[in-house]
């Protein structure tokens, strides 16, 4: 059976280098699962490998759209699943890498058929919100759909209007659309997840912040400023340059933001894949014993 290959884990624990190493053992390409490597405008911000790194192993879904493009995890589920289908018709394995966990679950497990957006609805909604605040987001989900409110992150205002969104579109409750069903896929999915000591990640993060400076990340951030209310740009690494930019606070501290603001983004992913049994741990550099163990697994 066909197989899918999963390499994740948390942002700057080398996955990137992993993948690379697994793909060329396993005459494999590599499919990324970043929901923000994914815009060609973000190259430095998002830690999109390098040049030579490309050119080891073809890579896919990597600055294939803009900033401005309409795109979300439900896309990115058909896309992927339409790419495979012709790309295991010459091969055996697909190496997935990226630590978007919404991304990876949709992919390997399937995504509930929610509604498309419905473009005015949303701009109507979100005018509403930046009017109102988002008390009256909450007031409205609330009324619409108690059940999802009760579990519902109150501070995400993104996920409150997606909510209420679905609710006036299709005149039921958000939640009673949410069946977390697993479905079907016509290949076999083996997941491995990546970490470090608690120290070595974080020394590393620190040091991939400071290579972003160097490499131009403040300047990425100015031309991206005129688009920083996109959904896409509320991300690590550009909101606190935003607000350097817009004199909220020093260069400096916007730096020291970044690198504390991705450590905490580091333990949600951790916390996110180990509510998952299905994934086996490893050391990013043990790429022999994680080939080991997929070759037993695959035999």
């Amino acid at each position: 059976m066909k197989t899918l290959l999963v390499i994740t884990g948390p942002t700057a624990v080398g996955k990137t280098r992993a993948a690379i190493v697994l793909a060329k053992q396993l005459n494999a390409e590599i499919i990324s699962c970043d929901s923000r490597q994914m815009y060609r405008e973000m190259r430095i911000g998002t830690a999109v490998p390098s040049p030579e790194e490309l050119s080891e192993v073809p890579h896919h879904f990597i600055g294939n759209l803009s900033i401005q493009d309409y795109y979300n995890v439900s896309l990115y589920e058909q896309d992927v699943l339409n790419f495979l289908s012709g790309y295991f018709q010459n091969k055996e394995t697909a190496v997935v890498t990226g630590g978007s966990g919404l991304y990876l679950d949709a992919l390997c497990h399937g995504i509930d058929d929610l509604p498309f957006m419905d473009i005015e609805l949303r701009q109507d909604l979100t005018r509403q919100f930046q009017e109102n605040g988002i008390e009256w987001l909450r007031s409205q989900l609330k009324l619409l759909d108690p059940v999802y409110y009760a579990r519902v992150d109150l501070q995400n205002h993104q996920r409150l209007l997606k909510a209420v969104e679905v609710c006036l579109q299709t005149g039921q409750p958000y939640s009673s659309l949410l069946t977390r069903r697993s479905r079907p896929r016509p290949f076999r999915v083996v997941n491995f997840a990546l970490n470090r000591d608690r120290e070595d990640l974080t020394k590393r993060i620190r040091t991939r912040v400071d290579h972003m400076m160097t490499a131009g990340l403040l300047e990425e951030a100015r031309s991206l400023y005129p688009y920083k209310d996109l959904n896409a740009l509320k991300t690590v690494g550009y909101k606190e340059l935003f607000d350097y930019i817009e004199h909220k606070y020093s260069l400096e501290e916007a730096i020291e933001k970044i690198k504390v603001n991705t450590r905490r983004y580091a333990k949600r992913q951790i916390t996110w894949l180990k509510r998952d049994p299905d994934f086996q741990w490893f050391h990013p550099e043990a790429t022999e014993d994680i080939l080991k163990t997929f070759k037993s697994i695959s035999d």
